[in-house]
């Protein structure tokens, strides 16, 4: 059971994957419901404050890098761009918005990238991308399993 804990840790803090792919996975591998929400929750959350701090200039140096390097640092910069909107209305509640929809182009990576992009302090952007990566767990969970599965 350690190894599938771990696996389903480690899925959720894949970008693209996140805590919509672990928890699944980690009912399926045996984990109890709870037990695959919490690892998820927790799997997601810990890249997020390396991406708000880091990212751009990680960003920088890759597009210092080649042709190829910048073109893929364009793209992920214009995707930030695209959710930017939804944030810039209410800074705290719209990155939490973005972040809970368990949709394609949301997620921990997506509100860290924002985030990131729009020099939020980590202070605030922490505490809003917890509570949209537990709400979007919620939202996972319920859809799946049912409204009563984490209680």
């Amino acid at each position: 059971m350690l190894k599938e804990a771990f696996m389903t840790f480690v899925m959720a803090m894949l970008p693209v994957v996140e805590l919509r792919g672990a928890i699944p996975f980690g009912v399926v591998s045996g984990l109890s419901i709870q037990a695959s929400f919490i690892l998820s929750v927790l799997g997601n959350l810990l890249p997020v404050p390396f991406l708000v701090v880091f990212t751009r200039k990680v960003f920088e140096w890759l597009q210092s890098k080649n042709e190829w390097l910048r073109k893929i640092v364009e793209r992920l910069e214009k995707k930030a761009d695209k959710n930017k909107e939804v944030v810039l209305r209410s800074e705290f509640w719209g990155l939490m918005i973005l972040v809970a929809i368990p949709l394609p182009g949301t997620g921990a990576w997506t509100g860290a990238l924002v985030a990131a992009m729009l020099n939020m302090r980590l202070s605030r952007a922490i505490p809003s991308i917890g509570l949209g990566v537990l709400l979007a767990g919620i939202i996972v969970t319920t859809i799946t399993y049912g409204a009563g599965a984490l209680f």
